[in-house]
């Protein structure tokens, strides 16, 4: 499923991945369309930029459109212009993060839906069984996602039933020879050593298409973010892609890449975009701010997006002050602009064997 190319200095690698709808080159950022479109995006601009892959997610397409429609039209595919990959999620996150009354048994998790209160249950067979008729290209399957700062034994049983959920959903997976989704197992284990490398050990063993990290990004300091990589990677398998999910600032990327991780998504850059910030090589501006009201100069000088290509500072943040749908579009189009073009500046770093380099010198300039 990838092809490793080169290793770059630490445990940076970069390569081809390949999928049902094209080649992905890794590492790769993954812009998120929670309902099947980048918001504020058409899915045409997503591919111009050059984007190969992007995230849907199972929790809300569920509940909207649902299962039947998507079972009409034969999947994400044949209900959008997108011809490009798509992942899709477990909608575990949002079970937990979104629903009310959310109840875990060893059968799966009963919630309540955050539109209606209408009640619904998701088993590790269901999660399949929906993904297999979107026709996702990498589906993840239902897991038990937990917070920092738990203890020991909790931990360990929300891991074992994410083991657990993983072998169902690897079994039934198999009743869909004509679907050509790979399906990825995850790692949990909260921040505690033990557990993390018993996790990626037994997940591995399940032999999934892929590994992904979960637990992440969820509310820990970036000093346990990275200690936690450093124990994961270790027994981490090269031929399988590595996915850490829920980063998308530099920093964590950075961090992400140096310890052996292929993808990586995030609401990050289109959900500050649409509140009126910018991602530059300095760091992100806030076009909302006084100081911004009579410059002339572009978001960033060479940046060939349409808004610093045709569009003053003053002038965008004219739009955002205005709430003008202008300002979201072009704001989320450099916004992922910015990320394409860091993602090309790294898998180039790690060709010439300089990421380290890249990376110091680029986080030296930017504010997070």
């Amino acid at each position: 499923m990838i092809e490793i190319q080169a290793r770059g200095d630490s445990f940076s690698r970069c390569g081809k991945m390949f999928l049902a709808h094209g080649e992905v080159e890794t590492p790769v950022f993954m812009p998120v369309g929670t309902l099947a479109t980048i918001k504020a995006m058409t899915h045409e601009r997503v591919a111009e930029l050059g984007y190969r892959l992007i995230l849907a997610n199972t929790y809300h397409l569920y509940l909207r459109p649902g299962k039947e429609t998507f079972d009409r039209v034969g999947g994400l595919h044949g209900f959008t212009p997108w011809r490009f990959n798509y992942l899709t999620d477990s909608g575990g996150y949002q079970v937990f993060s979104l629903a009310e009354l959310a109840r875990v048994k060893p059968e799966g998790v009963s919630f309540q839906s955050h539109i209606d209160g209408s009640r619904h249950f998701f088993s590790p067979e269901m999660v399949i069984d929906f993904q297999a008729s979107m026709r996702s290209d990498v589906a993840m399957p239902l897991d038990v996602c937990t917070p920092p700062g738990i203890e020991h034994k909790k931990a360990r049983n929300a891991m074992e039933l994410t083991h657990e959920w993983l072998r169902r959903s690897l079994d039934h997976r198999r009743r869909y020879e004509s679907w050509d989704g790979k399906v990825f197992g995850i790692v949990q284990g909260n921040f505690y050593e033990d557990l993390r490398r018993e996790s990626v050990q037994r997940v591995v063993q399940l032999e999934p298409d892929g590994i992904a990290v979960g637990g992440l990004s969820v509310g820990e300091t970036q000093e346990q973010f990275e200690e936690a990589l450093s124990w994961i990677k270790l027994y981490l398998p090269e031929d399988k892609p590595r996915y850490v999910m829920g980063i998308g600032t530099p920093d964590l990327i950075f961090i992400a890449v140096e310890n052996g991780i292929d993808m990586f998504d995030c609401v990050y850059p289109t959900r500050v975009a649409r509140n009126g910030s910018a991602m530059t090589a300095e760091g992100l501006i806030d076009l909302t701010k006084a100081m911004f009201k009579e410059d002339d100069r572009p978001i960033q000088e060479d940046c060939p997006c349409t808004a610093c290509q045709q569009y003053s500072r003053a002038y965008l943040r004219h739009l955002v002050r205005s709430r003008e749908i202008l300002g979201a579009i072009l704001l989320t189009e450099h916004n992922l602009t910015f990320m394409k073009r860091l993602m090309d500046r790294i898998r180039a770093s790690i060709r010439e064997n300089n990421f380290l380099g890249f990376k110091k010198s680029f986080l030296e300039q930017y504010r997070t």
